[in-house]
């Protein structure tokens, strides 16, 4: 399995190409969030909006919660 520094990832995340993302909940489980683009990025708080493309719903994560892109797995 192949795997990717989280500087790597928000290089990614720039780009306006979709991507899916695999991220860590509050609880510890994972959620799937396929066919997602970036929005914005807060630079002091750590978070990223993201839209899914499917239902144009928004919803923000935190950067070190992301767990794989594009199933690249991220590391810190």
């Amino acid at each position: 399995m192949q795997a990717i520094h989280i500087s790597t990832a928000q290089q990614m995340m720039l780009r306006p190409d979709p991507v899916d993302l695999v991220v860590f909940k509050s609880d510890g489980s994972l959620v799937s969030y396929p066919n997602v683009i970036s929005l914005k990025y807060d630079f002091y708080k750590g978070t990223r909006t993201i839209k899914f493309l499917r239902s144009n719903e928004i919803r923000t994560v935190r950067d070190v919660c992301i767990s794989k892109i594009n199933g690249l797995e991220v590391f810190l």
